[in-house]
């Protein structure tokens, strides 16, 4: 029998195979396989009750009958797992002891576990779409969770074996640049001659802007003036929105750089400017869009929302009454670009939850209008995210009511880690606290973001996403620094010492080898859901299991033998620790 990177999908495999061939069993079976509670074993299939249900069979009858055909069927080792039987039919497997052993000789790094892991999602091209930024507007506090919710996800689908393409879809292109451009000339600004603060002066620029076009309408025909010009390749217009787009960028990779994103392409709206009209040709000529009150619409009647007739009415407009473009024409069109140039098989999208109804229209429109033309649709995700709330539970504001900045919230969870750690190590050089500092900081800002079901709404706390108890990147990060230190002390290299190392065989040793078989299973849950918080919850609780072993039984001891396995769980510990903060976007520490 192989060794299982992943038993519990191994099991759940099996159990769906033997089933096929067991009397009794009418149809597909979904074993339902899911963690048991460790009195009854490792892992637990419920789906038989389920199952009898709808065969009006016995439940334990049926489980008995697969349980003695995946038996005689050889393709599971006693030795190694063992089954049995519990209640009206639930089936229990428990990993022995020799299992375990076995499995940490073969996944012994973190090239070993992307082997094991690379079957999870191999063989599909993935297009993920983040952070996908608005031009000229400075990043703050809202920015952080696209972009590392996107990153996170981004590398644990590409661990796990995707064909993966990270796309920067941002924003600039569209009406809003009318507005700037008549600001930016009534002003006076010179763009070409700004420096550092070029953004947070175009958005004050901005918001003057639109402030006037809002209260005279002469100024609001101006920038619409302003925008055909821009539109029809206006050289003056042209070359300031070029400069407009570079100065964003710009100030964005900035904060690219601190939180470790990296596109692989930039390919903004105004990319797709010039693609909008076939978009619009091939609606029209499926009979999926109509014009409605000067603007081109696809209606979705069935739909209890978007339908003509749901009040209030809200169709998904492809082309504005003006003939512009919008969100919903330059995605659709990138839609078809990541199908023909890129040969997407799954597109995912990562915005906050206001963008809902949105992408639940243009997945909509994208199937009806995929089924009219012939084409395969990848499949559509929008992986959706709640809002960071202030401690007064409210939308996270500085006191003068704006949004906080994102640089400047970095900044301060690396000054307040600075000042941890010099408390901590005071003796250290002061460029290696820094640099501590760094990692902690901003990667426990990353954790608190991470480790919340990405869905929900948050609090944000620096003084208790930087503590070194709980569920926070500091804790893991020590639990790491921690084992590493273990090594040092031994006089060794980390990995050595563990060359004849006998079988596991205290309760602390199990336990702790058991918890490591939780990470392939946290990885491919959260794959499957794009929710990395299953990954985190898995590594606060390796972090726990391992220094529950480390407290009950010595590490360093004199017996060689058992000196190496434990050696050997601390390496493993380590490992799994480091493998999951780096797919998170935190860098582990070998000291803190």
């Amino acid at each position: 029998m192989e060794i299982w990177f992943n038993p519990a999908r191994e099991l759940d495999t099996l159990l769906r195979a033997t089933a096929a061939v067991t009397p009794g069993f009418t149809g597909p079976f979904n074993p339902e396989m899911r963690p048991a509670e460790p009195r009854y074993g490792d892992f637990q299939a419920n789906g038989i009750l389920a199952c009898a249900k709808a065969a009006k069979a016995n439940p334990r009858a049926l489980a008995t009958a697969l349980v003695a055909t995946l038996k005689a069927s050889g393709k599971l080792d006693d030795a190694l797992v063992a089954v049995d039987i519990a209640g009206p039919g639930f089936i229990n497997f428990k990993l022995t002891p020799r299992f375990l052993d076995a499995w940490l000789a073969r996944y012994a790094d973190a090239s070993a576990f992307q082997s094991g892991a690379s079957a999870f999602y191999a063989g599909k091209k993935v297009i993920i779409d983040y952070p996908s930024a608005n031009t000229a507007k400075q990043m703050h506090v809202g920015h952080l969770r696209p972009m590392v919710i996107g990153e996170a996800i981004a590398r644990l689908l590409q661990f796990c074996g995707a064909d993966l393409v990270r796309d920067n879809h941002i924003g600039d292109w569209g009406t809003n640049f009318g507005v700037l451009i008549l600001a930016i000339k009534r002003s006076g600004y010179a763009l070409d001659n700004a420096g550092e603060a070029a953004l947070e002066d175009l958005e004050r620029l901005y918001k003057e802007g639109s402030a006037l076009t809002k209260s005279d309408p002469a100024a609001l025909d101006a920038a619409r003036a302003e925008l055909i010009k821009l539109q029809t390749g206006d050289p003056e217009n042209t070359a300031l929105w070029q400069r407009i787009v570079a100065v964003s960028n710009a100030a964005c990779q900035e904060m690219y750089d601190l939180l470790g994103v990296k596109p692989d392409v930039t390919l903004g709206e105004s990319f797709y400017r010039d693609k909008v009209a076939r978009i619009y040709a091939e609606l029209t000529a499926a009979g999926l869009a109509e014009e409605s009150e000067g603007a081109l619409v696809v209606w979705h009647d069935g739909h209890p929302r978007f339908s003509r007739t749901s009040e209030p009415s809200q169709p998904f407009i492809v082309r504005k009454k003006d003939g512009g473009s919008n969100y919903a024409s330059t995605d659709l069109a990138t839609l078809l670009y990541r199908v023909e140039h890129f040969h997407a098989d799954e597109c995912i999208y990562v915005t906050d939850g206001r963008q809902q109804d949105h992408f639940q229209q243009l997945f909509l429109t994208a199937q009806k209008w995929f089924d009219a033309t012939g084409r395969k649709l990848p499949a559509l995700r929008h992986v959706w995210f709640g809002t960071i709330l202030g401690e007064d539970g409210r939308a996270m504001k500085t006191k003068s009511g704006d949004s906080v900045r994102l640089k400047a919230l970095l900044q301060k969870a690396t000054d307040e880690a600075f000042a941890i750690v010099s408390t901590k190590n005071p003796d250290s050089p002061e460029a290696e606290r820094w640099q501590i500092a760094r990692t902690v900081g901003i990667g426990a800002v990353r954790y608190a973001d991470l480790c919340q079901n990405r869905t929900l709404d948050y609090t944000f706390s620096l003084s208790k996403l930087l503590a070194f108890d709980g569920n926070t990147a500091p804790y893991l990060l020590y639990a790491v620094a921690r084992i590493h230190s273990i090594f040092r002390k031994a006089g060794l290299a980390f990995g050595e010492g563990t060359q004849g190392a006998s079988p596991l065989e205290t309760d602390a040793e199990i336990a702790l080898a058991r918890k490591l078989l939780d990470f392939p299973v946290a990885l491919e849950q959260a794959c499957a859901e794009l929710r990395p918080h299953f990954l985190c919850t898995c590594l606060f609780e390796l972090a726990g299991a391992y220094s529950s072993f480390n407290n009950a039984d010595k590490v360093l001891v004199d017996e060689p033998a058992v000196r190496a396995r434990r050696l050997m769980l601390c390496a493993r510990a380590a490992t799994a620790l480091s493998v999951g903060l780096r797919l998170l976007g935190i860098e582990p520490l070998e000291r803190m």
